[in-house]
């Protein structure tokens, strides 16, 4: 059963290790703790909801805003044991931006806002984007005390029609982890997530800095924070839904749920292997 809760509620239940399934009170992210483990999922970009009085200011319409979001993300991963998703469109505020960058005014080139927004707007929206991380840092603060190492699979998607070369199915950003240390357990990964069947036959191929470089907040704030925590920033490419006529593929949005569902603990369980004391 999915609670309701405050932002303080949810880090005491943390701290409490308790286990819960929560939305926050104000709607912006859930968190399902179904056993504490030494790994946790995230689909930061997962969410779609966008504040009603933003609406008739905004230029982008709801499809635009929908391409640059990253959707089904938090079903993939929705069957593992941690998982914290935002509710809330990029286009209110990005979780994968520092809080000074996290409201837009332009968006991919293109001007956001008709009239520039109120600092009570902004407002509204980084205290979302605070308390997100507030909970992410109880969180992997738990996860670190708990069993001394924690792996993060940052699950992301991008628009590979836009490029004009070929791309993978998969892009794994490294550019601020420790790749010295952890650079066996991200080439595993790699190989594994190339090992994917899909559906209709799409190909599965997965590279390392490709495309994205692990550049985003989710990643950098966590490995600041945390010296014992890799993140690992995973990109599929949006081979599940049609990008362009806003078409989602339900049957391969669930065969890569099925297949994370077996190699993504797989894959963490050979981590706290080799690393746990």
């Amino acid at each position: 059963m999915i609670q309701r809760l405050s932002i303080d509620t949810i880090i005491s239940k943390i701290q409490n290790e308790e286990i819960f399934h929560a939305v926050a009170e104000d709607y912006s992210l859930t968190l399902k703790i179904d056993k504490y483990v030494h790994y946790a999922c995230g689909a930061i970009h997962d969410g779609h909801q966008f504040r009603k009085e933003l609406w008739d200011n905004c230029m982008h319409t709801e499809y635009e805003r929908w391409y640059e979001e990253d959707p089904e993300t938090k079903h993939m991963i929705i069957s593992h044991p941690i998982v914290i998703a935002g509710c809330d469109s990029r286009f209110e505020y990005d979780l994968n931006r520092a809080h000074e960058d996290a409201v837009f005014e332009t968006a991919w080139g293109k001007e956001l806002w008709h009239k520039p927004l109120s600092e009570e707007m902004k407002a509204k929206s980084l205290e979302k984007h605070y308390n997100f991380y507030k909970v992410t840092h109880a969180l992997i603060s738990k996860l670190e005390e708990k069993f001394g190492v924690c792996i993060v699979y940052d699950m992301h998607s991008y628009n590979w029609k836009r490029w004009d070369r070929e791309v993978p199915t998969w892009n794994l950003g490294t550019s601020n982890v420790d790749n010295d240390r952890f650079g066996d357990d991200i080439e595993l990964w790699r190989q594994w997530l190339s090992e994917f069947k899909f559906p209709h036959e799409i190909k599965s191929t997965a590279k390392i800095n490709d495309t994205f470089y692990g550049n985003g907040y989710f990643l950098k704030f966590i490995t600041k924070n945390f010296r014992n925590t890799l993140v690992l920033a995973t990109e599929i490419a949006k081979v599940y839904c049609d990008e362009y006529d806003y078409v989602i593929y339900p049957e391969v949005v669930a065969s890569v749920e099925a297949q994370l569902r077996i190699k993504l603990p797989e894959h963490a369980a050979h981590f706290y292997k080799k690393y746990a004391k």
